[in-house]
């Protein structure tokens, strides 16, 4: 039997993924077509959507038979609240993802710990050498899959660090917290926090004035997970005051608009939403095993609870 999988993303990611998608199904043993969403094709007669949050495709009414839709980003924020989509959601966990976003947090860690910018900003002679990892405690809140792989390379680096997530985890050398009370200590404690909380309705403006006014005077903040979870105006103010410094992958509006204030504050990095990246090398294995398990009636790897995004 053919399985028909439909891939709805921008029209130039096919590109990327003509050869390496196919060959993944094959290897896997799947017999297979693939639809390109631009080109004509029967809704009723998908299996599988491979999809970006930013294609054309919105409604999912027509696609009658949807076995499941196989998201190629990490976040799932901007389709699991479709109420046409009544399919599962799987979201993408992928080796290069990951890797892209623990060398993204620990090279931006270890820039303010060693403090980096002001030798390559030229400040005068001062051999004040910085202090040793063990003594930067680093926050980091969300230990999903990108969370707690980006823990454990900090730990292995040295430094303490303490991670916040809505149920504890079990992460060898990182204490676990939950909870608004172990928000706050975590906040307080952190020398340099790194946000990586899925964006939800609970944890829309997570970073308001309130828990921003919590960490220490000069502490670092690193946001690679998604920019709705900071309240911009509550962080400019921060930075203006005891914050020492904001580097920033994710923002409510991309591209950045060329007149926001981040571009311009000079304790901003503003980086290109270049943090982590679905590679398609590596994803097509992914999506092939989650249509495999499906094809044999298991348990779908890496289903999203979408219980919150529709109630």
């Amino acid at each position: 039997m053919t399985t028909r999988i439909l891939f709805a993303a921008r029209p130039e990611r096919w590109d990327d993924y003509r050869d390496l998608l196919p060959a993944a199904l094959d290897a896997a043993g799947i017999a297979h077509t693939i639809d390109l969403f631009e080109a004509p094709h029967d809704p009723a007669q998908i299996d599988y959507v491979i999809y970006a949050p930013n294609a054309a495709l919105q409604d999912f009414t027509p696609y009658t038979g949807l076995k499941a839709v196989l998201n190629l980003w990490a976040g799932v924020e901007e389709i699991e609240g479709n109420r046409t989509l009544t399919a599962p959601l799987t979201r993408m966990v992928d080796p290069s993802l990951t890797q892209g976003m623990v060398e993204w947090v620990t090279g931006h860690v270890l820039r303010h710990h060693l403090g980096m910018d002001a030798h390559i900003h030229g400040a005068p002679w001062d051999n004040t050498p910085p202090p040793l990892a063990s003594d930067r405690p680093v926050t980091i809140l969300g230990l999903g899959t990108l969370g707690s792989a980006a823990a454990r390379a900090l730990t292995a680096l040295g430094f303490p660090v303490t991670g916040w997530s809505r149920s504890a985890k079990d992460i060898p050398g990182v204490r676990s917290l939950t909870g608004e009370e172990g928000l706050r200590k975590a906040l307080s404690e952190g020398q340099i926090t790194v946000l990586l909380t899925p964006h939800t309705r609970t944890t829309e403006n997570l970073l308001n004035a309130d828990r921003l006014s919590l960490m220490p005077k000069g502490a670092v903040l690193l946001n690679p997970g998604r920019g709705a979870l900071v309240d911009d105006d509550a962080l400019l103010a921060a930075l203006d005051g005891h914050l020492g410094h904001a580097t920033l992958d994710a923002f409510r509006v991309e591209p950045l608009p060329e007149d926001h204030p981040y571009w311009h504050h000079p304790n901003v990095t503003v980086t290109p939403h270049i943090a982590s990246a679905t590679r398609a090398p590596t994803a097509v294995h992914t999506l092939a095993e989650i249509i495999r398990c499906a094809e044999a009636g298991a348990p779908l790897p890496h289903l999203v609870d979408r219980t919150e995004a529709l109630t």
